[in-house]
């Protein structure tokens, strides 16, 4: 039985996943994974990291996103959920969207303040950059579960329908098993719902480090986050189970509340993900900006004129010569290296 990862945090989870990259993937080669996914909470920090390590290990990567979806207009502030979702590029198409929403939930989405501040996106945004892109329902804190948790699996339904319409057969159902009753109780009623409605169910382990030596490590970089002690009792905790299981290890959980069947399609199903996603072309070479300078000028010239302008201005010079020799050889030296590398119009 093989098994990918589709639901894994890095340390660029900051304060949150204490797995480094390089690392987290040469483990996923020894587990004898054929893919990863990078999920880190709101951001992408660490998507070239990702590729670059996985090319390394011959393991396909899968560039995501753990990200926060509310319901309204992201711009307002109020006291509201925020849902976690799961965004995967399924391609090039769709890592250039989930870059976009990326980047708008950071500019325009940030909703709280301080360590409790979250960049946000809403059902307008995904709809409008929804192409190339792969969801799932995410943990306990994603929209479909918080409905489930709440006694309201006809709102859960709901949901999994406005997900389903949207993203058709690339939306999928989560499940996980942290120890907890809750989800437990998460686990059956989606079962439930993928049955009536044809949607398919993925098994994720929520991995926040990488092997289970790590947990005490990882319960401290918590304390750090919270500013709290590793002594103190009213505190966040993990279960201590949030680390890169092995395909054997993930057979062996759901077994009390579901069926082999179910577990077994909900791990083969994450090969069925990975083997979606396309090669992504993300890398290019530098490129500088076409900057039009005044006719007469070449961008090298121009940088010239302009900063020996601004070093007069500083100076309080009325002409080069009065120029310190200190000042001016520094300038000529440093527009020499801008020329040499072709920077000038960058600059």
């Amino acid at each position: 039985m093989s098994f990918v990862g589709l639901h894994i945090h890095s340390d660029f989870s900051l304060l949150d996943g204490a797995s480094q990259l390089p690392e987290l993937v040469a483990r996923a080669g020894e587990l004898g994974m054929p893919a990863i996914a990078l999920t880190d909470h709101g951001v992408m920090y660490g998507a070239i990291g990702l590729l670059k390590a996985c090319k390394k290990q011959g393991i396909k990567p899968i560039i995501g996103n753990e990200m926060y979806v509310i319901n309204g207009d992201i711009s307002q502030q109020e006291r509201r959920p925020r849902y976690h979702q799961v965004v995967l590029a399924k391609n090039n198409q769709g890592y250039r969207n989930l870059v976009k929403l990326t980047t708008i939930s950071s500019l325009r989405g940030v909703q709280g303040r301080g360590i409790f501040s979250r960049p946000c996106i809403n059902k307008d945004l995904l709809t409008e950059y929804h192409q190339g892109l792969i969801v799932t329902s995410a943990c306990l804190g994603g929209e479909v579960p918080q409905a489930i948790m709440q006694g309201k699996p006809e709102i859960a339904r709901r949901i999994a329908r406005w997900y389903q319409d949207l993203f058709g057969e690339d939306y999928y159902l989560e499940i996980q098993d942290h120890g907890s009753q809750e989800d437990r109780v998460v686990n059956v009623e989606i079962v439930r719902i993928a049955q009536e409605l044809g949607i398919k169910i993925i098994a994720t382990n929520d991995s926040h480090f990488i092997s289970c030596f790590d947990v005490e490590a990882h319960d401290a970089l918590l304390c750090i986050q919270t500013g709290k002690l590793i002594t103190e009792d009213k505190r966040l905790r993990y279960s201590g189970t949030e680390y890169l299981k092995t395909a054997a290890e993930m057979a062996l959980l759901f077994r009390d509340h579901l069926s082999d069947e179910v577990i077994a399609d909900a791990i083969s199903t994450t090969l069925e993900v990975a083997d979606k996603i396309e090669d992504y072309d993300v890398f290019r070479e530098p490129q500088s900006p076409d900057y039009e300078v005044p006719e007469g000028h070449t961008p090298e010239t121009y940088l010239e004129e302009v900063t020996w302008q601004g070093l007069l201005q500083r100076v309080q010079c009325q002409s080069r010569s009065e120029v310190t020799e200190s000042y001016r050889d520094r300038l000529e030296y440093e527009l020499k290296m801008l020329q040499q590398m072709g920077f000038s119009t960058y600059f």
